[in-house]
């Protein structure tokens, strides 16, 4: 009997607990590809390898004649690479963004004790 690639896809995900709507926005497709997907009893390996991407799911197991649990840990671990990046310049941002704001309000208080100071200079 030959393997119907998606229903073994649907039961992957369905069995990890990701809907249909939270991998649709994972992989950024509409549901109804998803749907179809399932659908089909051959996928390409790249929408498989992309599914998995996105789940975070190594289908070396289920299609071991398509992929090697290597192709999915360099994945994985290109992926992480890129959100510590990512996590760094957000980083980096809020650290500028703050120093900015705490300056102009340094700034700000500096202008308001000049401008007391000199109304009370003119009062007397």
């Amino acid at each position: 009997m030959e393997k119907h690639y998606g229903e073994i896809i649907e039961k992957v995900m369905r069995r990890n607990g990701y809907s249909i709507s939270e991998a649709a926005r994972i992989m950024n497709v509409n549901r109804r590809s998803i749907y179809n997907w399932f659908d089909q009893p051959k996928l390409k390996d790249q929408i498989i390898f992309k599914i998995g991407c996105a789940l975070k799911y190594d289908f070396s197991v289920e299609f071991p004649e398509l992929f090697s649990s290597e192709d999915f840990q360099r994945a994985f671990s290109a992926s992480k690479t890129k959100q510590s990046a990512i996590r760094d310049e957000t980083e980096k941002t809020s650290f500028w963004k703050d120093k900015y704001i705490q300056l102009l309000e340094e700034y700000n208080n500096m202008l308001m004790m000049r401008s007391q100071n000199g109304v009370q200079a003119h009062a007397m």
